[in-house]
């Protein structure tokens, strides 16, 4: 996995167990990887996983048993989803409206987008 600088890797590795929770890849008590496993697998430090599974415990996503390992919170997926909903209001959406502005954009055009976009029925890029 590449790492952005922008962010610490412990919580670009929170996010991406955040984001197999959302998906449904790990439901409610499911056990999530260990220390070693996610440091193994990704190429990182073993205490920089183990701050990235400490962060999900922390947020409430994860719950730690002692001896055993961490496992996704009941409740774990709205949590994260709460959590994925406050950093796109917080960070990607003023970016957005940069570029809207930059560009010239304005809301009836997001609008178009998104119309073609749902009766495409797909995720397609734009442009693409």
């Amino acid at each position: 996995m590449r790492f952005s600088s922008e962010r610490p890797i412990f919580s670009q590795i929170a996010e991406l167990l955040a984001e197999d929770v959302l998906s449904g890849r790990l439901g409610p008590g499911a056990r999530l990887p260990s220390a070693r496993e996610l440091a193994a697998s990704l190429g990182v430090n073993p205490n920089t996983a183990a701050r990235a599974l400490q962060a999900l415990a922390d947020d409430g996503v994860a719950r730690c048993e002692r001896g055993t390992g961490y496992f996704v919170a009941d409740g774990g997926r709205d949590v994260a989803l709460g959590g994925r909903r406050r950093r796109f209001l917080e960070e990607e959406l003023p970016r957005l409206w940069k570029g809207m502005d930059e560009l010239g954009l304005g809301l009836d055009d997001l609008a178009g987008y998104w119309a073609a976009r749902q009766a495409r029925g797909d995720d397609e890029r734009i442009g693409s």
